[in-house]
């Protein structure tokens, strides 16, 4: 595996970045506005640069209190495999063992073949017998 030279830290891409990658994934494209508020909302950003591009990031949003969902987490394309997410989750723990107080909930929706990864740091899947499935709604034009 390839080394890459990236620096990490906590501070949230700017909108048009954000965009961007998430374009890069296939992800749907939103208004620069609606991305900046979005942003602007979040409780928690881990972000990842290299040759000061942005190539990966995380955040975390909910009320702060009792709710936290893990939202974003994505790495580009050509980044993936090099434990670049492992280093945005090891961010995000790190938050969320300080913010979270007992008794609060983590939430998220994996995409598709990827939970296993969220496994690693305890997430289980709704499976309908004790807890419902989880469920969600986009709203489109």
């Amino acid at each position: 595996m390839k080394l890459i030279d990236y620096i990490i830290s906590d501070k949230a891409p700017t909108a048009r970045e954000y965009v961007a990658l998430r374009c890069q994934v296939g992800w749907d494209n939103v208004d620069l506005g609606v991305a900046q508020q979005s942003l602007d909302a979040s409780l928690f950003h881990a972000s990842i640069r290299h040759d000061n591009k942005l190539i990966g990031m995380a955040r975390i949003v909910g009320d702060g209190f009792m709710y936290f969902y893990l939202q974003d987490v994505v790495v580009a394309p050509d980044y993936q495999g090099h434990g670049l997410g492992r280093a945005l989750m090891a961010r995000v723990e790190s938050y969320l063992s300080k913010a979270c107080p007992v008794g609060a909930t983590v939430g998220l929706l994996a995409a598709q073949g990827k939970e296993n990864f969220y496994r690693d740091y305890g997430f289980v899947e709704r499976d309908g017998v004790n807890l419902g499935k989880g469920m969600c709604r986009f709203v489109r034009e």
